[in-house]
């Protein structure tokens, strides 16, 4: 008789983006780099945080350059696959670039999941390139004793579009993609608290692609682009705010998927949405009498999360039109003021 193989997730001691490191942790870990010698053509490098390196190859194209690879949130390998490949491909559209190959990277614990389940996992990240019209074109594989699976991925942008992540301005509108709580859905997941509707929620918005950054590059107005994955939405809008050299709002009240509400009624949260906020909630305000799910919720780290954009007020409703025109939409979550570079949540 077949011993059954183990549920994806038990394997892993974290899940999704709620695996990377604490921004306390990778910040210290990252000030004793060593500081590099200059590149005229390194148009982003480490400096500030940003989703991606670029380079420029040419007067008309820079190279985009990113890679991302986590622990199961699910269970099903080819959804697996599908999310993570999605999730790395973000950060080429948060950029504003145009993806044109991906490479696979792969940690699997041979010993105890099939040829068939990896197989699966490889299959999901493959169509999900397929939708982003691109081939993953090889990569790398290793014996893990945890599953990994991700991307490098590759994309081009004109180099005068290039987005970033600095480029916020006082007067600026902030507006988010997809709604919050994916961490949320995922410890429910883990738990064994999520119904099948909650479930389709998760892999329906994990799965969708970022692909309306690309539409952005060059775009009048748009000043600054960063996707939200593992700090949250407070944290990737802390590093907005330092870019900018200003201080960003966001409300108390963002989008949440369906179902995240009830469940963090329930007091379902992951681990790291706690470690997010022990990483930079000196740098936040909160407003008096903010009920802890809601900071919980602000925290909460996003696999393959939605596009925060910084755009100037006057040009949001052409962008929604473009933005429907794409097959995708958005929710304003705050603005950019005048003030040192911290964030302040407003109710």
């Amino acid at each position: 008789m077949t011993t059954p193989e183990p549920r994806l997730t038990s394997l892993a001691h974290g899940g999704g983006c709620g695996c990377k490191l604490a921004p306390a942790v990778l910040r210290d870990i990252l000030k004793g780099m060593p500081v590099a010698a200059p590149f005229a053509d390194l148009m982003v490098g480490t400096e500030t945080s940003d989703d991606a390196a670029v380079w420029r190859l040419n007067d008309s194209q820079a190279l985009v350059a990113t890679t991302d690879f986590f622990m199961p949130v699910v269970d099903d390998p080819f959804h697996f696959g599908q999310i993570a490949a999605t999730n790395a491909l973000s950060d080429v559209y948060a950029m504003g670039g145009t993806p044109i190959f991906a490479l696979a990277l792969v940690g699997m614990p041979v010993n105890v999941l099939s040829t068939h389940t990896i197989g699966r996992i490889l299959q999901g990240g493959a169509a999900a390139c397929a939708a982003a019209g691109i081939p993953v074109a090889g990569g790398h594989s290793i014996d893990s004793v945890e599953p990994i699976y991700g991307l490098v991925a590759l994309g081009l942008v004109h180099p005068d579009h290039v987005l970033t992540n600095r480029g916020a301005r006082p007067g600026d509108v902030l507006l988010l993609t997809k709604g919050l709580g994916v961490g949320v859905l995922s410890a429910a997941f883990k738990q064994d608290r999520l119904d099948k509707e909650g479930y389709r929620t998760l892999k329906d918005s994990t799965t969708r692609l970022n692909s309306f950054g690309a539409k952005l590059a060059g775009r009048a107005g748009v000043h600054a682009v960063t996707d939200v994955t593992g700090f949250g939405l407070l944290g990737h809008a802390l590093e907005m705010a330092r870019g900018a050299d200003a201080t960003v709002e966001i409300t108390a009240d963002p989008p949440m998927l369906l179902g995240v509400r009830d469940l963090l009624g329930k007091g379902v949260r992951t681990g790291a949405s706690a470690r997010n906020w022990a990483s930079y909630g000196a740098e936040v305000d909160l407003p008096d009498g903010l009920e802890d799910w809601r900071r919980d919720l602000l925290t909460d780290p996003q696999t393959s999360g939605g596009l925060l954009i910084a755009v100037a007020e006057a040009e949001v409703e052409d962008l929604r039109v473009l933005a429907r025109l794409n097959g995708s939409g958005f929710t304003i979550v705050g603005r950019v003021v005048e003030g040192p570079p911290r964030v302040r949540v407003v109710a």
